[in-house]
C-alpha cells in the first residue's frame, strides 16, 4: 500500500503513523472488536528544565498526537521561562528581586503551585520548603561543587530559610517575603506542575490515551497503554537508587502521577561520610535514611513536592500522611542496618499496583 503525504503531514507524523498502522495490520491476526491491542509507541520529546520531557501514544490512535504535544511541549518551554531561578527575566526571579520590598502580583497558575508549596510545607512540619536555595549554596550543590559549608555558613544560610517568610494573599493574588534574603526555588515541583499543564492541552485536544514524563522522575499517566483497554494504564520502572541501570519494581498508573526523589545523583563523600543534595531545610544539613521516595497522587505537582517531602520526613511520617490521604500511595527505599541491604518499604498501593523485581533488596514491607 502507498500513502501520499505533504510535509506538513510529515512535520505531525501522520505518514509514518499510517506506514506503522499497515505493518501492525499484517503482522496481527483477526481479533474479536472488543479486544484491546498494545500497539507501537509514538514518541515526541523535547529537552527543557535540565532534562528531556517524553510524551508517549498509542501510535495510529489519535491523528491529531503530534500536533497535540508540540503545542503542549511550546507550553513547557513557556513554563520554564516563567519558573526558571536561571532567568532574570522569569517571574519567579523578579519574586526573589522585589518580594522582600513589597507585595508582588503572581499569574494565577503560578500563584496556586505557591499555595501548593505552602500547604506541603505546614503538613510536612516543615521538611518540604520551597525556600532552600542560601542552603544548596552554603552546600555548594547550587554549582555541583559539594563541600561540608563551616558553622557559621550554614548559620548564616538557615536564616533565610523558611516557608512561614512567605506571605501569600489569596484575594490580591500576591506574594511578599517577611525577611530579606529570601528566595523562592520551585525546582522540586516544576516538572510535575509542567506535565500537568501539558496533560490539560492534551485532553483538550481530544487525547485520552498518553504516559508524559519529565526526566523520567515525573511521570503523569492518563488512559490506558492498550487501546480499548478499560483498566490497565501504563507500565512505569521504579528506578534502584543504588544500581546504576536496574530496576527495584513497576508501578501500574492510570489517571495518576508519578514522583521520585533519590539521593543517587549529586552527592559527594568528606572524611569518609557521604553527603546527598537532599536537604532537611529544618536542619540545614543533607536528609538520612532513605535512598529513594517515590509517591503516587492525583496531580504531577504534588507527586513532585511529596517525594521530596517524604524523602526528608523518613519513612514512618511518610505513611502516616499517606493514611490520612487514601488517593495517595508511595514506595520508600529505606536504609537498614550496617551492613545490611536497603529494605523497600510501601503505603497506600492496591493489590497489583506494584511489582517487585525478583532481586530487589530486602523484598517489599507494606
Amino acid at each position: 500500500m502507498t500513502h501520499r503525504s505533504s510535509r506538513r503531514d510529515f512535520l505531525k507524523g501522520k505518514a509514518a503513523l499510517e506506514a506503522v498502522g499497515d505493518l501492525v495490520q499484517q503482522a496481527l491476526p483477526e481479533l474479536p472488536a472488543s479486544t484491546p491491542v498494545e500497539s507501537y509507541l509514538l514518541h515526541i520529546s523535547r529537552r527543557a528544565m535540565a532534562c528531556e520531557f517524553q510524551f508517549l501514544f498509542n501510535a495510529g490512535q489519535y491523528p491529531q498526537a503530534t500536533e497535540a504535544a508540540i503545542e503542549a511541549l511550546d507550553l513547557v518551554e513557556e513554563l520554564e521561562g516563567q519558573m526558571s531561578v536561571f532567568r532574570a527575566s522569569s517571574q519567579l526571579s523578579r519574586i526573589n528581586r522585589q518580594a522582600a520590598e513589597v507585595a508582588v502580583p503572581v499569574e494565577p497558575r503560578l500563584f496556586e503551585i505557591l499555595q501548593l508549596a505552602q500547604r506541603i510545607h505546614a503538613e510536612s512540619a516543615g521538611a518540604y520548603d520551597i525556600t532552600s536555595t542560601s542552603l544548596w549554596r552554603a552546600w555548594g550543590f547550587a554549582r555541583r561543587e559539594g563541600r561540608v559549608p563551616m558553622a557559621e555558613q550554614l548559620d548564616e544560610a538557615r536564616r533565610c530559610v523558611g516557608g512561614q517568610y512567605v506571605e501569600l494573599d489569596a484575594e490580591a493574588r500576591t506574594v511578599r517575603f517577611l525577611r530579606p534574603g529570601v528566595e523562592l526555588n520551585l525546582g522540586s515541583v516544576g516538572k510535575g506542575y509542567a506535565l500537568d499543564r501539558a496533560a490539560e492541552r492534551l485532553v483538550a485536544a481530544g487525547v485520552g490515551d498518553f504516559l508524559l514524563h519529565g526526566g523520567q522522575s515525573s511521570v503523569l499517566a492518563r488512559g490506558s497503554r492498550r487501546e480499548g483497554a478499560d483498566d490497565d494504564g501504563w507500565t512505569v520502572g521504579v528506578h534502584d537508587p543504588l544500581r546504576r541501570g536496574r530496576r527495584i519494581g513497576r508501578l501500574r498508573l492510570r489517571d495518576r502521577a508519578l514522583g521520585t526523589s533519590g539521593s543517587a545523583n549529586q552527592s559527594f563523600r568528606h572524611r569518609g561520610r557521604r553527603y546527598a543534595h537532599i536537604l532537611d531545610p529544618r536542619t540545614g544539613w543533607p536528609a538520612e535514611g532513605v535512598w529513594s521516595a517515590t509517591v503516587l497522587s492525583p496531580t504531577a505537582a504534588e507527586a513532585d513536592a511529596l517525594s521530596t517531602a517524604f524523602f526528608v520526613m523518613g519513612a514512618e511520617a511518610a505513611f502516616r500522611y499517606c493514611l490520612a490521604r487514601p488517593d495517595l500511595a508511595a514506595v520508600l527505599v529505606c536504609s537498614s542496618a550496617e551492613g545490611q541491604p536497603p529494605a523497600i518499604r510501601t503505603a497506600g498501593l492496591q493489590e497489583g499496583e506494584f511489582m517487585a523485581e525478583d532481586d530487589s533488596p530486602e523484598g517489599v514491607q507494606s
